[in-house]
């Protein structure tokens, strides 16, 4: 093994391996200079580099593996220049590493190669990320702009050029709240399929009065699935209310005042102590059943640094939403931010998922008066997002350092509003758009089959017997709840009125209609004929 550090080989780092014996480079090797020679650990990011012995650069789901050819020189610029060049931007590094020898470190690349694009970028992340003006003069005007974002590696803000760099500031957010997010496979292919224009024009096909009442069905599903998703089942007017809320989602902005707004509606009449944003500090998970101290899965961010973080918060907001960043994107980066950063004392998870459908609804991919119920498809999913949270909050945990306080709850010692700021946000991305495909692959498509099968019924039931809606809306819910047959404790309870003769029809009937193949499926492709209710009656089965 090598006595140069920059050149040893490692089999191990930050509790992942190696595919291979190699040598750690680009980021990863600025983490480690962090760790040896200034004792400072940052979160890894989801993908590092490293220079192997093989013949050919890939990637493996952790690693990104170069050939010696890519081998840069023994010194922190040339992986600063190798992390940009391969890697892209990972702010909570940078920073870490310019807090301790950064501006030694600028002074020195701009003496050297002033006009070099990434002493350009450097410079200005400097000076950006750590809010002070350098003494060095601005650059010659005539020079051509740099982009400070790579957009072949991740995905970009709206541009602010900085005339002093000459470099384009193309990044996602502020310097107090500034997520990326990584281009992968999966992620084009989301967005090249413009979910939201194939959902348009899918209910643009589709009966104007079913679409409504689809909605009003799909907005009370998704409210009760957000409450069941913190583990709540709130009495049925409690539901209905947030559910009329989500669908009033876009309408106003998003605001401090906004947020407090809600959480009193969320929580209801059962208020907390403090509501509105918190002066206390807070975590997510259990107490020892001896000790009562904290057992935290996830530790909110300090009271203290709420201020500089929500402002961050709704100021990316405020660029992203109104710049032609990918939605679905925007909805990821400020609901999950919020969710993470954990501003209020309870109602997070309710707020965090009505803020999905707010940035939906303001930046136009809601349309047609329907959301998309992403709580219900989250709730399908509820393992798989519980994962994508606990990727993020548990390795955070190891870098916060924090005590049990008198009352049980947990007191951060460190400095850790960065952990909260700057970090990779590609898999809830990814997740959240396999949410959104889901609502319009199948949920959408479902509630519009069954009301368009419960109206079909519903016409039938009206041919056999005389009963008022709601008892026809009831029977119709029964016969649903127990496969198409109505049981014996409930006819006779319910509907003793109704000859045996004229149940089975109805129940046979139930059985021919929601049998049929659901013929909304395939928004983009299948052509909907609206015109066949009430249906032909010689397909009903009615003597």
């Amino acid at each position: 093994m090598s006595a140069n550090p920059y050149l040893q080989e490692v089999k191990f780092f930050q509790g992942r391996s190696t595919p291979y014996a190699a040598v750690l480079v680009g980021y990863a090797q600025l983490m480690r200079v962090l760790d040896q020679e200034f004792g400072t650990l940052v979160p890894a990011p989801d993908q590092l580099a490293l220079i192997s012995e093989k013949h050919h650069r890939h990637e493996t789901q952790q690693w990104q593996v170069f050939t010696k050819r890519y081998q840069p020189k023994d010194d922190i610029v040339s992986h600063l220049v190798f992390a940009l060049k391969y890697e892209g931007i990972q702010l909570h590094i940078l920073k870490a590493l310019f807090q301790h020898k950064g501006e030694a470190l600028i002074m020195d690349m701009v003496q050297a190669r002033p006009t070099s694009q990434y002493t350009r970028r450097l410079w200005f992340l400097y000076e950006w990320l750590m809010d002070v003006r350098l003494d060095i003069p601005d650059l010659a005007k005539k020079m051509e702009y740099v982009e400070i974002v790579n957009p072949k590696f991740q995905y970009t803000g709206p541009v602010r050029n900085s005339t002093r760099h000459r470099v384009k500031n193309n990044l996602p957010g502020s310097r107090e709240f500034c997520p990326l997010i990584r281009k992968t496979e999966k992620l084009e292919q989301l967005i090249s399929k413009h979910l939201d224009i194939q959902i348009e024009a899918g209910l643009s096909k589709v009966d104007k009065e079913l679409v409504r009442r689809s909605a009003a069905f799909l907005l009370l599903k998704d409210s009760k699935a957000s409450f069941a998703i913190e583990g709540e089942n709130p009495p049925s007017m409690r539901a209905r209310n947030w559910g009329k809320i989500i669908g009033q989602a876009g309408k106003n902005d998003l605001t401090i005042e906004e947020i407090e707004r809600l959480q009193h509606i969320v929580i209801g009449s059962k208020k907390l102590s403090h509501m509105g944003i918190r002066d206390v500090e807070g975590f997510i998970g259990e107490h020892d059943r001896d000790t009562f101290a904290p057992i935290p899965d996830h530790i909110s961010a300090k009271a203290d640094d709420l201020p500089s973080l929500m402002h961050g918060l709704l100021e990316a907001n405020n660029l992203l939403r109104g710049s032609e960043y990918d939605p679905v994107l925007t909805a990821t980066t400020i609901a999950f931010g919020f969710v993470f950063i954990h501003p209020l004392l309870d109602g997070n998870g309710r707020l965090h998922r009505y803020i999905i459908h707010h940035i939906l609804a303001k930046m136009g991919y809601t349309k047609m008066g329907i959301i998309f119920p992403v709580s219900a498809a989250i709730l399908d999913r509820i393992g798989v997002y519980q994962e994508v949270l606990e990727a993020w909050s548990m390795p955070r945990l190891d870098f916060i350092d924090w005590k049990s306080t008198s009352d049980h709850n947990a007191e951060i010692l460190n400095e850790t509003i960065d952990l909260y700021r700057y970090y990779d946000m590609t898999s809830l991305a990814e997740f959240l758009f396999d949410c959104i495909e889901d609502t319009i692959d199948r949920i959408i498509p479902t509630e519009l089959d069954f009301l368009r099968k419960y109206d079909q019924l519903a016409w039938v039931i009206n041919e056999v017997v005389s009963l008022p809606n709601s008892r026809v809306d009831l029977l119709i819910k029964l016969l649903n709840q127990n496969g198409g047959k109505l049981s014996k404790t409930k006819r006779q309870r319910l509907f003793e009125d109704l000859a045996e003769i004229d149940i089975q029809i109805i129940e046979d009937s139930y059985q021919e209609i929601f049998n049929r193949e659901n013929e909304f499926l395939d928004f983009g492709n299948t052509s909907f004929d609206t015109d066949d209710v009430p249906p032909d009656s010689d397909d009903m089965m009615i003597d």
